[in-house]
């Protein structure tokens, strides 16, 4: 399967830069959310989400820096996604294109989140060769 570049729309919602947001990233994509936008004083979506579900777990106030992936679970479940183990198999380990009739999933791999549709990676890196440890779904 593909990777496919995408920010989730980080660059269009004024942030600059590398960082490690893949939670935010991965949320936005996989629900066709914004990044974050500005209405009135507060800002809402993805970014946000993610940056309350740190402050909530005793962190800063910020998705830049990532999440654990624990808080980042409890804030999935709120939102209506299911864990499920990846498949297992023989001789190898799950990697996104074992996702190909899957829909759409967020990915846990080693330190990373990502969005997977049908098997494609959209990302702003190609973690297509990563092992997968598991998803949620929807």
């Amino acid at each position: 399967m593909d990777w496919h570049y995408t920010d989730g729309g980080r660059k269009e919602a004024g942030f600059l830069g590398k960082t490690g947001d893949c939670a935010a990233r991965a949320l936005a994509i996989a629900e066709s959310m914004p990044y974050l936008v500005q209405m009135g004083e507060a800002y809402v979506e993805a970014y946000k989400l993610v940056a309350q579900a740190n402050k909530d777990a005793g962190g800063k106030k910020s998705a830049r820096d990532g999440i654990m992936k624990h808080e980042f679970h409890k804030l999935l479940v709120k939102l209506g996604y299911q864990w499920h183990s990846a498949p297992k198999y023989e001789g190898r380990k799950a990697r996104p294109r074992d996702f190909k009739r899957d829909g759409v999933i967020i990915a846990r791999q080693a330190r990373h989140f990502v969005a997977v549709v049908d098997g494609n990676v959209f990302d702003t890196w190609d973690s297509t060769d990563k092992m997968v440890y598991g998803y949620w779904k929807k």
